[in-house]
């Protein structure tokens, strides 16, 4: 009787009381109500930034089938723009316009799988420091912070150095990478719904930590979770970029922008095309979804 009154009085959220033996469940919100997509869809900022991220994905899926060659020679160097080559070529007579598009291909390969891969780590390992706390929580947290202060670039340089740049290499870098940012987050959000009704009930019912931590408390953090991958995700696509810049991501003849934008340098006084696309394409690509996740983030709060 002691044990049902308890869990009674501790049931801030979910269904009705619990009946005997079984645990509440919390009842789990949706990270966006229907008014709030009506409202998010109506921001000029949301629609715009989709357009161009719709853009990127459409160019990276389908521009080898509408034939274009970001590889073969045009026979005119370093020519300016014109009706033929819109974006103008590039010192090996490669069309500027072709391996635009198809750098979409590495930037939304590489950007999002290490993006995802990172939340994965970081929301378990943020979890799993929430849920146990206690030594746990302190020793994770200590390399939580230790990994947050190093610089990201700096970071990735010497994962990049020691493993390689091949595309598996370079995803797992970035998952590791991002990952403790994540963790930190995750873990304050689990923390703030330890104290909840449904999680103490859970327990009292003696419910294994497994199925708390995967049933209970990853549905009710979901939010942030999501919010965290659309973050990290912008993030991850211009550090992609960064590497293939310096030398250590994509190596030629790669239409990789990063790689594009390091190559033409030289040319960027004279034949400005050849940097100017490629650099517009980055930063069009990281600027919405970034916009992107600020939306989703401003509309998913109460």
């Amino acid at each position: 009787m002691a044990v049902s009154a308890l869990g009674q009085d501790t049931v801030e959220q979910g269904t009705e009381s619990p009946i005997a033996g079984v645990a509440p469940t919390a009842t789990v919100q949706p990270v966006l109500s229907r008014a709030r997509v009506r409202a998010l869809v109506r921001r000029p900022t949301f629609v715009i930034s989709a357009t161009i991220l719709v853009f990127w994905i459409l160019a990276a899926l389908l521009w080898h089938v509408v034939g274009l060659n970001p590889y073969s020679d045009t026979g005119k160097m370093l020519a300016a723009p014109s009706w033929s080559e819109p974006f103008g070529t590039d010192e090996l007579g490669r069309s500027v316009f072709a391996r635009t598009l198809a750098g979409a291909d590495r930037a939304l390969l590489i950007g999002p799988l290490g993006s995802i891969l990172a939340t994965l780590i970081g929301s378990t390992l943020g979890v799993i420091a929430g849920y146990f706390r206690g030594w746990v929580d302190t020793v994770l947290t200590r390399i939580f912070d230790v990994l947050v202060v190093l610089p990201p670039i700096i970071f990735l340089i010497v994962l990049v150095t020691g493993f390689g740049s091949s595309t598996v290499a370079l995803i797992l870098s970035i998952g590791v990478v991002y990952a403790p940012g994540i963790a930190r987050i995750i873990r304050a959000a689990v923390l703030a719904e330890m104290g909840k009704g449904y999680v103490v009930s859970a327990q009292l019912q003696r419910e294994s930590r497994l199925r708390i931590m995967a049933l209970e408390l990853v549905p009710n953090v979901w939010p942030t979770i999501l919010i965290q991958v659309t973050l990290s995700l912008a993030s991850a696509i211009l550090m992609t970029a960064t590497l293939s810049f310096l030398g250590l991501g994509a190596q030629p003849p790669s239409p990789d922008w990063g790689l594009q934008i390091n190559s033409n340098m030289i040319y960027i006084e004279q034949q400005w095309w050849t940097v100017l696309f490629p650099a517009l394409a980055v930063a069009s690509l990281v600027v919405s979804v970034q916009l992107i996740a600020d939306n989703v983030k401003e509309a998913s709060q109460p």
